[in-house]
């Protein structure tokens, strides 16, 4: 039922020449926004990515859902089995690129989470910010307005330059590159809208 609806979407992508440019600096670490976790699934299913989920019933119900889809999972959150999926994560992006929703699993809703860019310091490998907005869609009444995007409709997929976290990074720089990494995803939405309005 789910890979039946996400036939229907229509993707128009934005800024592919950052993917490209990630990797070639090697697995890009993929980080979003929580209330955009659904169309990312339709839009990179079935590529082997790792995906960080939490260790509770939501982040039960959202493995599933990314196994189906040709994700595998790190499970752990910033509340629950951080270091334990971390750690995992730095061995899955030596072969394999991973994702994260950096303001998951439980906000506040568009704070980026220091996560995506301590993996790129412990890795050397990029983050790589994206947005996708939809054109229709459902909102849920959840804390991160989780969109599900209507069948049919049109998906803005933008992604921004890619970020890389020097090794030497102390804690003001992750923080710095932490900022850093919730501009992008800002101006990657700007975008976005931007490309459905038009």
């Amino acid at each position: 039922m789910a890979r039946a609806l996400a036939s229907t979407y229509r993707f128009s992508v934005d800024g592919s020449e950052h993917l490209v440019s990630a990797q070639a600096l090697g697995r890009p670490i993929l980080a979003c926004w929580h209330g955009r976790i659904l169309p990312a699934v339709v839009y990179f299913r079935d590529q082997h990515i790792v995906a960080i989920t939490s260790e509770n019933f939501d982040g039960e119900w959202m493995a599933r859902i990314l196994t189906k889809f040709g994700y595998g999972t790190a499970r752990g959150s910033s509340s629950r089995g951080a270091r334990k999926a971390l750690r995992q994560l730095v061995r899955d992006v030596r072969e394999k690129t991973v994702a994260f929703t950096v303001d998951g699993p439980r906000g506040p809703a568009r704070v980026a989470q220091p996560g995506a860019v301590w993996l790129s310091k412990a890795t050397g490998n990029p983050v790589l910010p994206f947005h996708i907005e939809s054109a229709k869609h459902w909102s849920l009444r959840s804390w991160d307005r989780t969109q599900v995007p209507k069948p049919f409709t049109t998906l803005a997929l933008s992604f921004a330059a890619p970020l890389v976290v020097a090794r030497t990074a102390d804690a003001g720089v992750l923080d710095e590159q932490r900022r850093a990494l919730e501009r992008a995803l800002e101006d990657c939405e700007t975008r976005c809208r931007a490309m459905l309005s038009t």
